[in-house]
């Protein structure tokens, strides 16, 4: 049986509370929250909004943006939970004509996020979102933590290059994050 994972928000550290106008509260579920943005409007936003443009993936129950998402294992009761309580955002907040249309929508925004999590649990992803020739482009970046660095040596991300599209693999030490160390 394939296990089911979803994008979580965590926070290491205080920054989303700062940057982000509302910051996702950590353990909640997430979505990539792209359908939010309006590409012709993007050049309007804030610096809040720029920043949540760019890099904020979109809490499920607050509606607020998380730097970073969790790979975690969901159940199908949770995945019913998260579909349920989107769609239900989607007739709040965004004005879905009915239940239906925006279950469907969510179903689809659910979809995409669980296929990010094609990753063991516990993976940290990353996401930069552009405005490419009118249209809003995501790509998505897995941070993974570095075991083979000397203890002594202190690095927050190491860039690898990956095979694909331009994209890279970060390392993070999260124990020393954790744990508060510096350099």
């Amino acid at each position: 049986m394939t296990s089911l994972r979803l994008p979580r928000a965590i926070r290491l550290d205080p920054s989303d509370g700062f940057v982000f106008r509302r910051a996702a509260e950590p353990g909640e579920w997430l979505v990539s929250g792209s359908f939010l943005f309006d590409p012709q409007a993007v050049a309007e936003l804030d610096a809040k909004g720029r920043a949540a443009f760019r890099s904020g993936f979109l809490g499920i129950d607050s509606f607020g943006w998380s730097t970073l998402a969790v790979v975690t294992d969901a159940t199908p009761e949770e995945y019913e939970q998260a579909l349920a309580q989107l769609a239900q955002r989607f007739v709040e907040k965004l004005g879905a004509p009915d239940l239906a249309a925006a279950r469907a929508a969510a179903s689809e925004e659910l979809a995409f996020a669980a296929s990010l999590c094609d990753h063991p649990a516990q993976t940290l992803l990353a996401l930069h979102r552009t405005l490419e020739e009118g249209e809003i482009r995501e790509r998505f970046r897995v941070l993974l933590p570095r075991g083979d660095r000397p203890k002594d040596a202190f690095r927050a991300f190491e860039f690898v290059e990956v095979e694909g599209e331009d994209e890279v693999t970060e390392h993070v030490d999260l124990m020393k994050l954790g744990k508060g160390s510096t350099p």
